[in-house]
């Protein structure tokens, strides 16, 4: 893995929400810039050959109202597809619907801003227990993944496996515990009490670094 420390200062979170027909829903943005063309990440993020190098398997269709499955996590439908520029899909998981939109940004010297919208319908209830860092911890971890993956020139060295390994060491819990602060600040910034906002940044942290079984 990359040095997480510099990983997680380069990173942009923000939240903010948008009115949907079924209501008010929350928006969690999260983006970073990487060293590669626009072309090599889009490819990295759709092909279903290189997506399982840096995140999770895949199965389905990628493809316009293709239906995908991310193995032990979420899956959806491809709701639409501009290449190279930005995908949308429905994000399913645990019997809820949420969406996704990702859009690439071509920056000065060949590199490319990664920026990602998560939209979902969360109850003030979950919200005020769990807050973003329910879902922006996760995302973290995956563009981690990505800027690893891309940093090391697209080769296949088991990052998903080794990030498994990696999330439950010391190093891994430094991340997911300054993953879930600075998603606190951005609720924060988004307008949640600040005392709300940690003591819900405390308890995401420790479900999210709690030991397995």
């Amino acid at each position: 893995m990359i040095d997480a420390t510099h990983q997680i200062s380069t990173v942009q979170r923000r939240m903010g929400s948008r009115v949907l027909p079924a209501g008010k829903a929350r928006v969690l943005t999260i983006s970073q810039t990487y060293d590669a063309p626009v072309e090599d990440v889009w490819d990295a993020c759709t092909s279903p050959e290189r997506i399982p190098r840096w995140f999770l398997p895949v199965s389905g269709e990628l493809r316009l109202h293709g239906r995908y499955q991310f193995e032990g996590n979420a899956g959806g439908v491809v709701q639409r597809c501009d290449p190279p520029e930005s995908f949308a899909a429905t994000w399913e998981y645990g019997g809820e619907v949420s969406w996704i939109e990702v859009r690439l940004t071509p920056e000065t010297s060949g590199r490319t801003r990664f920026t990602l919208e998560h939209v979902a319908h969360v109850d003030d209830v979950s919200w005020a227990h769990f807050g973003p860092g329910a879902t922006g911890i996760g995302w973290d971890m995956g563009l981690l993944g990505l800027a690893t993956y891309l940093r090391i020139g697209g080769e296949d060295a088991g990052i998903p496996e080794q990030g498994a390994q990696w999330a439950a060491s010391a190093e891994g819990r430094e991340f997911i515990a300054a993953s879930s602060r600075l998603w606190a600040e951005a609720d924060v910034a988004a307008g949640t009490d600040p005392a709300e906002a940690a003591a819900a940044a405390e308890r995401v942290t420790a479900a999210y670094t709690a030991p397995a079984g």
